[in-house]
């Protein structure tokens, strides 16, 4: 697109953000829009988290990865058994967290990882990350929580977990937790669609999303959620209709994710039997379906993560050699070429 056609997109989106209120009580965490409009998103086309954190909290957040030892009723037999038909945890954890299981022990290996690669980081949280970390004992949740907010750097959590495995004892826990601290709730959404979800073994169904974020908005949690794209049977046209499904959610973030063939995983033995079985989305269609979305998303919802990386030693599918870091841009590309942004065809 010219530069001066994206001048005057520029300009078109500063003025629907001006004729938006920067009020709205009672506000909820993902109906703040009052973050900064000069720029518009920073000089972005999508609302990106990482300079609403920077703007919000006066420099870089960064999440310190831990394995509390948790599982999830997929499982351990209560819903099922063998997880979900994409999932091998061990594809997106840190490798020091294989090797560690004391959480402290892990906290500190973290901390010295992400100060040294991130450094200037203003806060951190302790981010509870594999499996469902709110789905055990109460009293072992609490105390799991406790002990790692009690560490001197740490400035709050994120809790990643499912939608059913959220009761409301242990919101009501993150709801106290968070009049001091930083809490974020990560809830895995993966698809709007239930077909979706009932062929990748998910063992919930999307009514279970809705009743989770409703109850974790009524105790003000920011709540970032989370898809995977290009799970079989999902299409263009169905993620669409779970983009609009979505603008109605009380949702603060999402974070987006390809789907990949991760060894160990019932999508593997499916993938190397017949691997046109499982089509995977290529970059740009992956592209073209991220902005499908953000196109009906509310301009206040912070886009957390573009994408997923998977080591290599795990990775059975093909990747598209493109760090995370890389993805920004081309997203940004892909709706300029479109002529759109964040939140255009949204609608209350």
């Amino acid at each position: 697109m010219p530069p001066i056609a994206v001048d005057g997109l520029m300009r078109r989106l500063a003025r629907q953000f001006n004729k938006m209120p920067t009020t709205s009580p009672p506000i909820l965490p993902h109906q703040d829009v009052s973050f900064p409009l000069a720029g518009l998103f920073h000089g972005r086309l999508y609302h990106a988290y990482n300079d609403w954190v920077k703007a919000a909290h006066g420099g870089r957040m960064q999440k310190v990865s831990l394995d509390a030892g948790l599982t999830c009723p997929n499982r351990d037999g209560s819903k099922g058994r063998g997880g979900c038909t994409f999932c091998n945890n061990q594809g997106f954890t840190p490798g020091y967290l294989q090797d560690q299981k004391d959480l402290i022990q892990q906290l500190e290996t973290g901390l010295s990882f992400v100060k040294r690669r991130y450094p200037g980081t203003r806060k951190f949280l302790a981010y509870f990350q594999t499996y469902s970390n709110t789905y055990g004992d109460f009293d072992a949740l609490r105390d799991m929580y406790a002990r790692v907010l009690a560490h001197p750097e740490i400035d709050g959590i994120a809790v990643g977990t499912r939608p059913d495995c959220l009761p409301d004892e242990v919101l009501d826990l993150l709801a106290d937790i968070a009049q001091h601290y930083v809490v974020e709730l990560e809830i895995g959404i993966e698809s709007c669609n239930d077909v979706v979800l009932e062929r990748c073994n998910r063992g919930h169904d999307f009514a279970s999303t809705i009743d989770a974020l409703h109850r974790a908005a009524q105790r003000q949690l920011f709540v970032t959620g989370h898809l995977l794209l290009g799970l079989p049977g999902e299409t263009r046209e169905s993620v669409v209709a779970g983009a609009v499904e979505l603008a109605r959610l009380p949702i603060s973030a999402l974070k987006f994710h390809q789907l990949q063939i991760v060894k160990g995983t019932q999508l593997a033995n499916q993938f190397r039997a017949d691997p046109a079985s499982v089509p995977l989305l290529d970059l740009d269609t992956y592209l073209q379906w991220v902005v499908d979305i953000l196109e009906r998303l509310s301009p206040a919802m912070r886009i957390q993560r573009l994408g997923s990386e998977v080591p290599e030693r795990l990775r059975l599918s093909a990747g598209w050699n493109k760090r995370i870091g890389e993805l920004p841009p081309l997203l940004d590309a892909a709706l300029a070429a479109r002529a759109t942004w964040q939140g255009r065809l949204y609608s209350t």
